[in-house]
C-alpha cells in the first residue's frame, strides 16, 4: 500500500506540475486590448512601440542564452524578409552587452532588436520564459500570444497573418 501511495502522490504532483507548465499564459487575459507601449535604448537603438501604430507588429521577447530563442531566430528571420510589410520587433532580455551584440553579428539579425537587460517591456507583458512572442494588429490591439518557438514561415501563421 504505501508504494500505491507513493505512486498517487508522483502522479497527482507530476499532473500539476504539467498542467501549469503547458499553458504558460497562452491565453491571456489582455488579448483583444490595447498592447502595452513601451520605449526602450540600449545604447545602440532606440526603439517606441507606439512608433509601429498603423503597421502589423510580431513582438518577440528572446535572449541570445536561450537555445529555442535560437532555434526560431531563422524563421524569424524569413518572415522579416519574406513579408516586409510585417515590422518584427525582438526585445532581448541579455544582462551581457557584449554577448548581446555578438550575437547579433555571428546570427546576422537585420531585424528591430533592442536589449532589454531589466525586463522592462517583457513585465508589462507578463512574459518570463523565452521566447514569447506577441501579434499586434495596425490599432495597437494585442491579437494572439505564441508560447515556445514557432515556425513563423508556416502556412497557418502566414495565412494568420495576412488576414490582420
Amino acid at each position: 500500500m504505501p508504494c500505491f501511495h507513493t505512486f498517487s502522490k508522483f502522479f497527482l504532483v507530476a499532473s500539476v506540475v504539467l498542467a501549469t507548465g503547458c499553458d504558460r499564459g497562452s491565453h491571456p487575459s489582455n488579448i483583444s486590448n490595447a498592447a502595452p507601449d513601451f520605449a526602450l535604448s540600449d545604447g545602440a537603438n532606440t526603439v517606441h512601440l507606439a512608433d509601429y501604430r498603423g503597421k502589423i507588429v510580431v513582438l518577440n521577447f528572446w535572449a541570445s542564452w536561450c537555445v529555442p530563442c535560437v532555434e526560431e531566430l531563422p524563421s524569424l528571420l524569413d518572415l522579416h524578409h519574406e513579408m516586409p510589410s510585417i515590422v518584427v520587433l525582438a526585445v532581448s532580455t541579455d544582462t551581457d552587452q557584449a554577448a548581446y551584440r555578438q550575437f547579433l553579428i555571428d546570427h546576422h539579425v537585420d531585424l528591430i532588436t533592442v536589449d532589454d537587460a531589466k525586463a522592462q517591456s517583457s513585465n508589462l507583458y507578463g512574459s518570463y520564459r523565452w521566447p514569447e512572442s506577441y501579434v499586434i494588429d495596425r490599432q495597437g490591439i494585442l491579437r494572439r500570444k505564441f508560447v515556445g518557438p514557432q515556425d513563423w514561415t508556416s502556412s497557418e501563421i502566414v495565412k494568420y497573418l495576412k488576414s490582420l
